[in-house]
């Protein structure tokens, strides 16, 4: 089997068919069995060795979910038996440092720890950090096979395995649909989206011609505090003003070079059948390429929906679900909007998801759960519990289709000036619950003689159920525009401006 075969896996059940594939003799026959507790042949697939990667591929017959059962491939007179195996939901949790924090990292480390035991239905595998220039057929290496939850592997270290955003994810699932849940995590810290991204992503976006070029180099500093390796969490370059509207030929070196994480560590797993894909990525694109962020992250999602639901020949459906995490929080008083900006491209510059770009996916607001006290730096928060609550919402809304689901924070409708009062009134989507009266949430546009854009606060003066009064006394010209918690750390320990009562903020718009 390919390497990241083992006992105690999850497969995708109906009405998808679980893809196995392996290595093999070229020219040979492989027998795969699917066999129960009890012994008895559920199914038997044959498939042939093709070069020249001598690999062989069957789909199997589309499975209820549940388990256990063994799977047994036969070349000849060598056999391979795989144990303890069930079927249910498989997700891939992909991104950089927030997604790499393991349970033993995130708030109540203690209590999360402990209660692994209780979800045995729930399997976890994480591969191992890897580049590649070319694209790989197979993992190079893995750090955590498929294995049952334990405190241990759950909490291996800082950093390293396994994933806290995706295990509470996982977690959530099983309770609410009470299916076995595979977790497959391929995560690197402080890599941007472009190492993640085919050439395909980079040619339509117009930043292929850009790579291998020397340039200035990002270099990533490294706080002793946090006893770290650098390469697996987001720092900030030393010099501050180096970003892509300044320097658009950065040469990039390491994990952050274009392609060599989709080369190594998604395209040897494009054969798995998915049920859906969550990402927290974005920090490293708030210093590279910040402004693309609106064409590289739909591509992205296109192109490995496309990518899968062809290397799994056809069995991971066309818009495979994809939910992902908005930016949190990072310097409290910075000047700098690369935050801001990173989390409206995450939107594709609409504001919300799904939306006509980015269909089939959701999203986990987060600007709301900065931690300045986070002993790994506040670019780490410790609240990951509210981020895959969050997540789950969505998964259950996009992914499998609750309409009773809400899981989406307010957002604006319409907006009307009232010019004789000095007043701007915005109507929202959703009932509006008002937790602080932040002078600064709400900004207008004012044309002005020196500049056609000072950005000026707008202090809510009046909250409706579903309408927000901003005043406009700062702004005596024309109002040109309006944006809201436009900042690198705009609210508050969950306490933004604006919320639904089901407590979800409303997200940043400009």
């Amino acid at each position: 089997f390919a390497s990241y075969y083992g006992d105690h896996m999850v497969l995708q059940k109906k009405p998808s068919g679980a893809v196995v594939w392996g290595h093999g003799e070229l020219g040979a026959m492989v027998t795969v069995t699917l066999s129960g507790a009890s012994g008895l042949i559920i199914m038997e697939k044959t498939a042939q060795v093709k070069g020249p990667s001598g690999t062989w591929t069957t789909v199997l017959d589309p499975m209820d979910q549940g388990g256990p059962y063994e799977l047994t491939a036969e070349q000849g007179l060598e056999n391979v038996t795989l144990r303890d195996i069930y079927f249910g939901d498989v997700w891939l949790c992909s991104g950089q440092s927030n997604m790499v924090m393991t349970v033993l990292q995130v708030a109540n480390a203690s209590q999360e720890l402990a209660a692994a035991a209780r979800y045995p239905y729930v399997r976890i595998f994480a591969a191992a950090p890897a580049r590649s220039d070319v694209e790989l057929e197979d993992l190079e290496q893995i750090d955590l096979p498929w294995s049952i939850p334990t405190a241990e592997n759950l909490g291996h270290g800082n950093f390293t395995y396994f994933s806290a955003v995706c295990w509470l994810l996982g977690r959530s699932l099983y309770e609410a649909l009470g299916s076995p849940i595979g977790l497959v995590e391929v995560a690197w810290g402080g890599t941007p989206i472009e190492a993640w991204s085919s050439r395909r992503v980079l040619q339509a976006c117009g930043l292929l011609e850009d790579t291998g070029r020397e340039g200035p180099q990002i270099s990533l500093w490294h706080d002793a505090r946090f006893n770290l390796k650098p390469a697996l969490y987001f720092a900030l370059p030393l010099n501050l003003a180096l970003s892509s509207s300044t320097f658009p030929h950065q040469h990039l070196s390491g994990p952050q070079t274009p392609s060599v994480l989709w080369n190594a560590m998604i395209h040897p797993l494009l054969n798995m059948t998915l049920r859906g894909v969550a990402w927290y990525q974005g920090e490293a694109n708030t210093l590279l390429n910040t402004d693309q962020y609106n064409c590289t992250f739909p591509a992205l999602i296109a192109d490995w929906r496309q990518a899968f639901h062809t290397g799994s020949v056809g069995q991971t459906e066309p818009l495979l679900p994809f939910g992902f995490v908005q930016l949190s929080t990072y310097r409290h008083q910075s000047a700098d909007d690369s935050f801001a900006r990173l989390r409206w491209h995450q939107t594709a510059d609409l504001g919300v998801v799904p939306n006509a770009r980015m269909p089939s996916t959701f999203m986990a607001v987060a600007m709301d759960l900065g931690d300045e006290r986070s002993p790994y730096g506040s670019i780490h928060p410790r609240d990951k519990q509210n981020v895959a609550h969050r997540l789950l919402l969505g998964a259950r809304a996009v992914a499998y289709g609750d309409k009773d689901v809400v899981f989406q924070g307010p957002y604006p409708t319409r907006a009307i000036l009232e010019v004789t009062r000095g007043l701007l009134n915005i109507t929202y989507s959703q009932e509006l619950i008002c937790r602080q009266r932040d002078a600064r949430a709400f900004e207008v546009c004012c044309f002005s003689q020196a500049s056609p854009c000072q950005w000026l606060p707008a202090p809510v003066v009046a909250v409706g159920s579903r309408t927000v009064t901003l005043a406009l006394s700062g702004c005596r010209m024309l109002v040109l525009g309006l944006r809201y918690a436009w900042a690198e750390w705009p609210c508050e320990y969950q306490a933004c401006t604006l919320y639904n009562p089901q407590g979800l903020p409303a997200p940043p718009f400009l």
